[in-house]
């Protein structure tokens, strides 16, 4: 017995790691901690003491304090752009995963060629924040874009969708809303996950395709549904490219797609106001941590989890 002990004794005993092991392991890690340092924490370390800073990028920074958050309260045109990126975010991500769960439903029924579909569905999201396609959108709903050129076909009169301020917008919002891909490809990998046994059961007991929706589908796909938003809407605050490249670098037409990072950008580069723009920088950042941290608490009244 006290030599079968000794053996359990010796085999419960960890080796102790080798020096050389770890020098390994360092040195794989050394780009990512470089990154993480350089990149990262660096910039943002900088950006958090020039926002108490009046910085033009020309003369050395000059502390000022809290005089760039205090000039916020007063920007009417940061207002504006809050309201504008406020309304962008909280209507164009519902309708982006509405259409993502939609289209991912029907490509689960079975498709043939699935992974075309998905592939050709999933391009948009990849191209959707490109300079190009930007461009392209501007063509489309220009005055004589590709919208007014059908509309005209059917006996309707279009107009510059792009040049109206009370349809800029839109097209940004339709643009975010084309962008469907990655969630939807996100929400298919979900469905696949649901046991069919449920649906199966379900059906026995003689429940409707929208009831088995609603009271297996949905509930099941919470926790996927929870997790694009999150994503899409952190993505949706960051947009720029699309107002950017639509608005001429204006955020026009009378600042209706002013976003906020696009004065943000011509806050810092445009003016030359670095210490103002790094302050935009870190209201940004509060504003998504705080909508990030309203879904967590949320999430516990609505998301379900088939433990």
């Amino acid at each position: 017995m006290s030599a079968l002990g000794e053996l359990s004794r010796i085999g419960k005993t960890k080796a102790p790691a080798r020096p050389t092991e770890n020098k390994v392991a360092y040195l794989f890690l050394a780009p990512w901690l470089a990154g993480l340092l350089l990149i990262t924490i660096g910039p943002m370390a900088a950006s958090l003491y020039l926002s108490f800073t009046d910085y033009n990028l020309i003369q050395a920074p000059k502390m000022v304090g809290l005089e760039n958050f205090s000039r916020m309260l007063s920007d009417e045109r940061l207002h504006n752009s809050l309201r504008v990126t406020f309304t962008y975010v909280l209507v164009s991500v519902p309708l982006q995963l509405i259409v993502a769960l939609l289209l991912a439903v029907v490509l689960d029924r079975g498709v043939r060629g699935l992974a075309i579909y998905r592939s050709m569905f999933y391009l948009p999201s990849l191209l959707g924040s490109s300079v190009a396609i930007a461009v392209l959108w501007r063509q489309i709903f220009g005055g004589e874009g590709l919208v007014n050129q059908l509309l005209a076909q059917i006996g309707i009169e279009g107009k510059g969708w792009i040049s109206d301020p009370s349809t800029a917008l839109g097209t940004l919002i339709t643009l975010n809303v084309w962008t469907f891909g990655a969630p939807m490809v996100i929400f298919l990998a979900g469905l696949r996950q649901i046991p069919s046994m449920y649906y199966e059961a379900a059906a026995v007991d003689g429940a409707g395709k929208m009831q088995r929706f609603l009271r297996i589908t949905l509930p099941l796909l919470t926790p996927i549904i929870f997790f694009n938003l999150v994503l899409q809407i952190i993505h949706a605050f960051q947009s720029f490219t699309q107002a950017f490249v639509v608005s001429g670098g204006t955020g026009g037409p009378s600042d209706s797609t002013m976003f906020y990072t696009l004065y943000l950008y011509e806050k810092g580069f445009g003016n030359f106001d670095m210490g103002y723009a790094s302050a935009m920088a870190w209201v940004l950042l509060v504003i998504i941590a705080a909508f990030t941290a309203v879904n967590f608490l949320a999430a516990k009244y609505w998301v379900f989890y088939d433990d």
